[in-house]
């Protein structure tokens, strides 16, 4: 009797220990599968982005390809001006493009400098600003999602002594 107990007790454990590698081999398929699913999933996150910016890359290119060589001054007014129109429709795609996945310029002319989301370049004498406000700026700001993608190159009015 005490044999078959010990056999049954060995079968047990043995069971219970099959069941246990079972589901750590579970837990390590599990652990793979979702580090591909995350690698996968940083490597096509822009995907959806980068096909929208193909429609303002075509249309620079055929504004770009719209322009021949000009006969004359009046031909030559049309093709810039037909372009300036293809350049300018671009310019606000690409702005919608951006807009839609969270990235939206900023133009801080006038404001209070803040190193948060400015860059000083330079600092300029203007006694009709306030100093330390935003004179200029050499480059507009980007915020992705209220977050400073790139911020905006700008010159500073500095103090009057």
């Amino acid at each position: 009797e005490k044999d078959s107990i010990i056999e049954e007790k060995d079968e047990l454990v043995k069971e219970l220990k099959d069941s246990v590698l079972r589901g750590l081999a579970e837990l390590e398929n599990y652990r793979e599968r979702a580090k591909r699913e995350q690698e996968s999933s940083r490597k096509f996150a822009v995907q959806s982005f980068s096909k929208d910016l193909l429609d303002v890359s075509d249309n620079l290119s055929r504004a770009l390809s719209s322009v021949g060589q000009p006969k004359d001054a009046e031909e030559a007014k049309k093709l810039l001006d037909t372009l300036l129109a293809g350049v300018k429709m671009t310019e606000k795609q690409l702005m919608q493009v951006l807009k839609k996945y969270g990235v939206e310029r900023f133009d801080p002319t006038g404001e209070p400098f803040d190193p948060n989301v400015h860059l000083a370049v330079c600092e300029i004498a203007d006694p009709s600003k306030p100093a330390g406000t935003v004179a200029n700026v050499f480059k507009v700001g980007y915020l992705l999602h209220e977050r400073v993608l790139r911020p905006a190159e700008v010159a500073v009015v500095k103090a009057v002594e």
